[in-house]
């Protein structure tokens, strides 16, 4: 994703602004519904555990980052929820946060059901189960590979306990490197304990996944304005 200088500054005008509106929107959903989380607000943690394969291994493409391209078992602590909270079953976002530590170093990454194949990915879709249906990172991070999505597929006859990790270039085909489980299954009610705990992909980054400049920008205010509703 490179910008000439001509065209940076009206990208980042215009992901400030829309970085602005989607604030204004969580302030707005805040004062409607206090919560100490305005989006998002209903949800359940649970551990788990992340095994990743090696590229090499796979026969898969390389991405450059290790999280996506090597062998590996991490301890995940993991949050299903539903984005407006609506009750179930009423059709909700439903979203998957992860925190888990690379490196060294702890990162957070954050899924939302949307579509599967080609752009579709990159629409936000509403769905009744939480376990069932496939999510991504909506938007792409920077590597060594260009821009790249991630995406969790559920294990068939394991859903709601088990995801396929997987990656791909733009719309491009998905890469399977690894695999999510949970130590527990968890319902459409999302029954369990929800510690309270605050995941930001733009403050904890996962080794190698960058945020682009210009999506920082649009995600940052809405973040903030979040934590600052708490």
């Amino acid at each position: 994703m490179l910008l000439t200088a001509p065209v940076r500054a009206p990208v980042r005008a215009l992901a400030s602004a829309a970085g602005g509106a989607l604030a204004a929107a969580t302030r707005t959903l805040a004062s409607v519904r206090p919560s100490a989380q305005p989006l998002h607000p209903a949800g359940t943690v649970v551990d788990g555990r992340l095994v990743t394969t090696a590229a090499e291994d796979d026969g898969r493409p390389a991405s450059g980052v290790d999280l996506l391209d090597r062998r590996a078992e991490l301890l995940v602590t993991a949050r299903l929820s539903r984005a407006v909270g609506l009750p179930a079953p009423v059709p909700d976002i439903w979203g998957l946060a992860l925190r888990l530590t690379v490196e060294g170093e702890t990162g957070d990454v954050l899924m939302a059901t949307t579509g599967w194949r080609g752009p579709l990915r990159f629409l936000l879709a509403p769905r009744r189960e939480g376990g069932e249906r496939p999510l991504t990172t909506l938007l792409p991070y920077r590597t060594p590979a260009g821009p790249v999505v991630l995406g969790a597929r559920p294990v068939d006859g394991e859903q709601g306990t088990a995801w396929d990790l997987t990656w791909s270039r733009g719309i491009g085909a998905w890469h399977t490197f690894g695999r999510l489980e949970l130590d527990r299954v968890v319902g459409d009610d999302l029954d369990g304990p929800d510690d309270d705990l605050e995941f930001d992909p733009v403050l904890h980054r996962v080794p190698g996944l960058e945020q682009y400049p210009v999506l920082a920008r649009l995600r940052l205010p809405s973040y903030r304005t979040a934590r600052a509703s708490r």
